[in-house]
């Protein structure tokens, strides 16, 4: 009998083990803990952000300029940075936009503990920290391959994935603790250490030799990869899931206090709850690729991910019930965790070395629309209302799911991946 238990423990075990597949690599280790640290940081830095050009200046337009002060550079800037990460070693490069964070949140603290700190000193901030990111991100993402064997990569996403889902629940949380005990200072103060950490972990790391390409044309190398991207039909459908997902999809988080006010009439509690529960939806979608997502079909995970998405959006706009809203925001967030990770970890196993960093910064830049995406509904919603405008981003994301899959047979024949080679078939 207790042989019988042990017996049947064993699959639950594998179960666990294969979800944290990645973290048995010394090299994705390290940079996990690392990018832990340091995203719990920036979580706590973006809440500290508004809260405290709210507090200076009692200014919503102001409020809305921190952020669109910190896409903007992150935005434009993300081609370039793609392009620097296939010049340069990833891992000296986040080194340098690590520490270059540090001393940016460091100074901002600095300027809270003097009491000499004004909005403009934190719009600026936020404008340099964007420009940061955008060197910064796709580092990460094109130094994935040299941390882990292939077959791991939609694991090690997740697992990345399941860093930023966490944070955002926990960090703001956290930081609003922060806030109300010991002020905004420590809050710049503990978000700059994040990336320090960051930095002594990566300074650990191990990395292989790698041959880099060598040009000065910086130009011309970004007009090489997007020549690269048009003729891989694949990766154009996948950065275009990408920017769908983010310009169309989730532009109703903006939208999210019309409906929370005016249609399912429920008090801020009710907000907080619609908020929440997209997150748990991502955390669980983000879960079940962890743990199952290298047995599964990629082209169907996106295809129907990108599907059901779209269909949450389109029947949540219309709800007037509020537990109803509630299934659907879980969806919601639970389908669009899925469907984006299979196509990160599908570009990560598709793209080749030397353009990977370029490819990235495509993706980086589709994946940070969604302030301007935002702003879209805002205007569709003025004119003709919350849930047309919501209910349109969702249909457009279906459309370009199945139209795209329609048109693009090898999105199609995307299957799972193989265990004994560690590559997509």
């Amino acid at each position: 009998m207790e042989i019988q238990q042990q017996m049947s423990a064993i699959p639950a075990v594998r179960k666990r083990v294969q979800m944290f597949e990645a973290l048995r690599y010394r090299e994705y280790r390290l940079f996990w803990i690392g990018s832990l640290c340091s995203v719990l940081g920036f979580q706590m830095l973006i809440l500290t952000q508004g809260w405290l050009v709210y507090q200076l200046t009692g200014s919503k337009l102001q409020l809305g300029l921190v952020g669109l002060a910190s896409a903007v550079p992150s935005i434009l800037l993300n081609l370039f940075g793609g392009v620097i990460a296939d010049k340069v070693d990833q891992r000296k490069l986040i080194i340098a936009t690590q520490l270059s964070g540090a001393l940016v949140v460091g100074a901002l603290s600095i300027l809270t503990f003097l009491n000499m700190v004004q909005a403009w000193h934190v719009m600026v901030g936020a404008f340099l920290i964007g420009g940061i990111a955008a060197f910064d991100m796709p580092s990460r993402q094109a130094i994935f391959p040299y941390l882990i064997e292939r077959r791991s990569m939609m694991n090690a996403v997740a697992l990345n994935s399941m860093i930023w889902q966490g944070t955002r629940v926990v960090g703001p949380a956290l930081g609003g603790v922060i806030l109300a005990y010991l002020g905004a200072g420590y809050t710049f103060l503990l978000a700059a250490i994040g990336m320090l950490v960051f930095v002594s972990f990566l300074v650990m790391l191990h990395m292989p030799a790698v041959i880099r390409a060598r040009s000065s044309n910086v130009l011309g190398d970004m007009a090489q990869g997007l020549a690269y991207i048009r003729d891989n039909h694949i990766f154009a459908f996948l950065l275009g899931m990408t920017f769908f997902n983010s310009f169309f999809g989730f532009s109703y988080i903006q939208l999210m206090p019309v409906f929370q006010r005016d249609i399912l009439l429920v008090d801020e509690r009710g907000l907080g709850l619609l908020f929440a529960l997209g997150g748990v939806g991502a955390m669980l979608g983000t879960t079940v690729v962890a743990s199952v997502g290298r047995s599964l079909p990629k082209g169907a995970l996106i295809i129907g991910g990108g599907a059901v998405f779209g269909i949450s959006l389109v029947l949540f706009a219309y709800s007037h019930l509020f537990s109803l809203s509630l299934a659907l925001v879980l969806l919601a967030g639970l389908s669009s965790a899925a469907y984006m990770i299979a196509v990160q970890s599908t570009l990560q196993l598709l793209v080749p070395d030397q353009f990977r960093g370029r490819v990235m910064g495509f993706w980086g830049m589709t994946y940070n629309l969604m302030p301007l995406g935002g702003f879209q509904a805002g205007l569709v919603a003025n004119f003709l209302g919350a849930p047309f405008a919501v209910a349109l981003g969702g249909a457009l994301v279906i459309v370009f799911a199945v139209v795209g899959a329609a048109r693009n047979a090898q999105v199609r024949r995307l299957g799972p991946q193989a265990r004994d080679r560690g590559k997509t078939i």
